[in-house]
């Protein structure tokens, strides 16, 4: 596995196969995990190596399956619960909410909910106000829950394993424009950890921090910035709860400047509490601080309204340019086209 490179959505069927192999008690439990594209290819081949009685595919009966799964975690039975859009998890937000994240304190710790909720979120193809949410700002206020949003396969493949060996709930949120992402996968311990940030690179003028999908979109704004010799020290986060503070902390102490690109609405979002988090960390120092996000308004479905919703490269550039006091009138010309379509690249053909 070191020396090939893999996309996301192999690194989820990989981290699926390896831990179903480890455990023995792990069921995958989910609406389509059997049908012809295998959730973006994620659970293919599980069924034929695994059988029927350790995937299984649910009707359309989301708090009943999350119940169920519940149950079954108090026989020290693990799931991995697979919901194809984030809506439909909110179908089990009593569940999650009300049952999972707290059954451990309910037991005074003598009892747990060993659940991972695969979520797919995020925008593509149209989808419109209810299918291109990601709605981790939701989760994240809720004690008990762990919430998970890796950008690259490594961390996929980690972190989801991380999150099966976790005794309590995961919520492990996959960004469908991600699955075509390629990178390579590093086998070993400690790779990558739960609650730990990433940095990706160094740099002495600004802090950026993001997660998921829009960590890629930063990785393409530093490539243009480069350009313009303005260093950027970019943090990927990828564990929204619990947040490693301290990294982003030290980070923005250097720089004194902190840009926060949400995966979501910027409005109640990760990056408020981060920003405000820095900012009591560092009281009394002179610091810089702005969000990008998602504009505050459902999505419509028209691909020539949506392009214009979310954070790209060329807003992410502007917005540092001008923190920086930086002249941003010829960024432009280091763009080469404006995505015409909401579609992350040409074998994008849908939401399924």
């Amino acid at each position: 596995m070191n020396s090939k490179i893999y996309n996301f959505s192999q690194a989820i069927n990989f981290s699926l196969n390896d831990s179903m192999k480890k455990f023995k008690n792990l069921l995958i439990i989910g609406q389509g995990v059997d049908d012809p594209k295998f959730i973006f290819g994620t659970t293919k081949g599980l069924i034929e190596k695994f059988g029927k009685e350790r995937v299984v595919d649910m009707p359309t009966a989301e708090n009943s399956m999350v119940g169920i799964s519940i149950g079954l975690s108090t026989k020290l039975i693990k799931s991995v619960l697979v919901f194809q859009r984030a809506e439909f998890a909110l179908l089990a937000a009593e569940q999650i909410i009300n049952q999972a994240a707290k059954w451990y304190f309910l037991s005074a710790g003598k009892s747990s909910v060993s659940i991972v909720f695969r979520i797919l979120i995020g925008r593509g193809w149209g989808q419109g106000p209810q299918h291109s949410q990601s709605l981790e700002m939701v989760y994240a206020n809720i004690p008990g829950l762990k919430i998970i949003s890796p950008s690259c396969p490594n961390d996929a493949y980690h972190l989801l394993m991380e999150s099966i060996k976790d005794n309590n709930p995961v919520i492990f949120l996959e960004h469908r424009w991600l699955y075509d992402i390629k990178g390579p996968i590093k086998k070993g311990k400690s790779i990558v950890k739960i609650g730990k940030c990433k940095k990706i690179t160094n740099g002495k003028d600004i802090t950026l921090v993001s997660y998921s999908y829009n960590l890629i979109e930063c990785q393409r704004t530093i490539k243009i910035l480069n350009k313009m010799n303005v260093k950027v020290e970019l943090i990927d986060m990828h564990t929204i709860r619990p947040i490693d503070y301290r990294t982003i902390t030290n980070s923005v102490n250097k720089t004194r400047k902190l840009l926060f690109v949400d995966n979501g609405w910027s409005t109640y979002g990760v990056g408020a509490e981060i920003i405000a988090k820095v900012s009591e960390n560092l009281s009394g120092k002179k610091i810089i601080t702005s969000r990008l996000g998602i504009l505050d308004s459902p999505i419509p479905s028209s691909i020539n309204l949506a392009k214009h919703f979310y954070p790209t490269p060329f807003k992410i550039s502007k917005k540092i340019l001008k923190m920086l006091n930086k002249d941003y009138s010829k960024l432009k010309s280091f763009f080469d086209k404006t995505l015409a379509h909401d579609q992350p690249n040409e074998n994008f053909k849908g939401p399924f």
